[in-house]
């Protein structure tokens, strides 16, 4: 089967986000194209995911059910296109994070990007990060958007086609990928707990080792 939307679109953003490892990140910029493989990432599912942006908790409907829904703001609203764009988010201030919207739109289902082997450009990579250290580069969803030049300019690209795209470079055997729960999520209560992280194990360029 050709790689294509339906991939992102596809009901299971867990499942996508464990098939993301060992996909190619590819940015082209006026200064330059930089890539990597990605060999870390974390799913989010807006509904029921406390650890979610999108997440606004459980509503009452007039009839008694309770169910549980996604909220949609300025900032999250990539996160309900449908799956194959970016969302992209500042952290501190300082630090821009890049995800992969899965799902059907209206879902609110994302990837995060944690960590890339560099690739491709790396000495841009390394004069973005004034750094020579190829394991400081993109070990971490910080590091990697400052290495690959991804800011806000790039949100809700789509990723099938343009400058920012990840497509197909590697199968990374089931017995390579390491699964946890999340990094940085212990404000999510009962989801900081869900073993929704993925990364390419012994690889020296994943984040949270």
């Amino acid at each position: 089967m050709a790689f294509g939307r339906g991939f992102f679109t596809g009901d299971d953003t867990i499942k996508i986000a464990r098939e993301l490892l060992g996909m190619l990140l590819v940015h082209k910029t006026p200064e330059g194209v930089t890539g990597g493989m990605i060999v870390e990432a974390e799913a989010y599912i807006g509904a029921i995911d406390k650890a979610s942006h999108a997440y606004t908790g459980p509503v009452t409907a007039k009839d008694g059910t309770v169910r549980t829904r996604c909220g949609k703001s300025a900032r999250t609203r990539a996160m309900f296109d449908e799956g194959g764009v970016s969302y992209i988010y500042l952290i501190y201030g300082m630090h821009y994070c890049f995800n992969v919207v899965t799902g059907k739109r209206g879902e609110a289902c994302a990837v995060l990007i944690r960590a890339l082997r560099p690739l491709i450009g790396l000495d841009l990579m390394k004069r973005r990060r004034k750094t020579s250290d190829p394991l400081m580069l993109c070990s971490g969803p910080g590091r990697l958007c400052e290495a690959m030049g991804i800011t806000k300019e790039q949100y809700g690209m789509d990723l099938l086609k343009g400058e920012l795209t990840v497509s197909p470079f590697r199968k990374i055997p089931e017995t390579r990928i390491g699964t946890s729960a999340r990094i940085n999520v212990d404000y999510a209560e009962e989801a900081r707990d869900f073993p929704w992280r993925f990364f390419v194990r012994d690889d020296p360029f994943v984040s949270g080792r």
